[in-house]
């Protein structure tokens, strides 16, 4: 079975207060979810992590496909990193690294994802044409979100709990 890798580094403008604020809230990852994908936190979820913490989703990486993906937050250092790993979902593995460190004028933002496919070789044979495209159209779609983020204030508004974000713009838990 063949491990995959995937990183990423971005650099962002934001105090590190505001980055760990906003990473470490499950509800903001489907803002940095393509809609494509139909990404939807499920249940209970408290607005910040902690090890332990088990998150549910649902997701359709293809149109008629959905699937649920429930992860773990397994490790926790505050405002410098977490860990989330698959415990139910599309791959056989999935331990994805989130690390942030100061930087002239920002954060900067590491992400560490080691994955394995499941169906063996099957599964290998489709991932350069089907799971790491798709892996990366997600990464490339963040990326931009945050930029796009970082101009728009009403969005930071609602992100950091000045004033609600009209429900057209924004799916999930409205905060007040």
């Amino acid at each position: 079975m063949t491990i995959h890798y995937l990183e990423t580094t971005q650099w962002v403008a934001w105090d590190k207060n505001k980055v760990w604020r906003f990473f470490s809230n499950p509800h903001n990852l489907s803002l940095l979810t393509p809609p494509s994908l139909r990404f939807k936190v499920v249940g209970s979820t408290p607005e910040t992590i902690y090890p332990g913490l088990m998150i549910e989703y649902r997701v359709s990486p293809f149109r008629a496909f959905k699937m649920q993906w429930l992860t773990e937050i397994t490790h926790v250092r505050e405002g410098e990193y977490f860990v989330d790993e698959q415990r139910t979902g599309p791959y056989r593995l999935w331990h994805h690294e989130h690390f942030f460190r100061p930087v002239d004028k920002g954060i900067e933002i590491h992400e560490r994802v080691t994955y394995q496919l499941p169906f063996g070789i099957l599964g290998n044979f489709f991932h350069p044409f089907l799971v790491q495209p798709k892996l990366k159209e997600i990464f490339s779609y963040r990326e931009k979100k945050l930029l796009h983020l970082r101009s728009d204030v009403k969005s930071l508004n609602y992100i950091f709990g000045s004033r609600a974000l009209p429900s057209s713009k924004m799916s999930g838990k409205r905060r007040s």
